[in-house]
């Protein structure tokens, strides 16, 4: 596939993320791309990506909404799972770069509006108080089950020798 963009490797990581059981919305494709990387690219941008994915039968619209198709599910199955964001995005360019096109694929035209309106949607419900299922949970604290002060009581030698005998 020629050329490859930064926003390609974005989005199809982020589509991996929000269409793991389903089929995802624009909205929560939008919402991964912000989870990943605190940013979210252009409309315009995300616009031409999803033409080129599509037209390259690495995305697919079903259910009302897109989901990977299987030679990207295949890309993304290849990835390392202790890479960070940055390693992920370079080696899904690789990949895209070594992709070859396999017959005409349906192509899915989204206009830049429909991004936009997604985007706003995404930002109104992370301003909002409801809960938000793609943030990352916080860790919970350490709780100290345990008083200060109180410990196991000693066995000695010769008990858990009995106890073993």
């Amino acid at each position: 596939m020629y050329p490859v963009h930064d926003v390609d490797a974005i989005l199809l990581l982020a589509l991996s993320l929000a269409a793991k059981r389903r089929p995802a919305e624009l909205v929560e494709i939008i919402a991964a791309a912000d989870l990943m990387q605190g940013a979210i690219p252009a409309e315009t941008k995300l616009s031409d990506s999803f033409y080129r994915l599509s037209e390259y039968g690495l995305i697919c619209a079903q259910d009302g909404g897109y989901t990977l198709a299987p030679d990207a599910q295949q890309m993304m199955a290849g990835q390392r799972k202790k890479a960070d964001i940055q390693e992920r995005i370079y080696d899904i360019k690789e990949s895209l770069a070594d992709y070859h096109l396999n017959g005409e694929h349906a192509i899915i035209l989204l206009a830049v509006e429909q991004f936009a309106a997604a985007i706003s949607e995404h930002q109104a419900t992370k301003k909002s108080t409801g809960k938000n299922l793609l943030a990352p949970k916080p860790k919970p604290a350490e709780i100290e089950s345990k008083r200060p002060g109180t410990r196991k009581p000693f066995k000695s030698f010769a008990a858990r020798r009995r106890k073993e005998g």
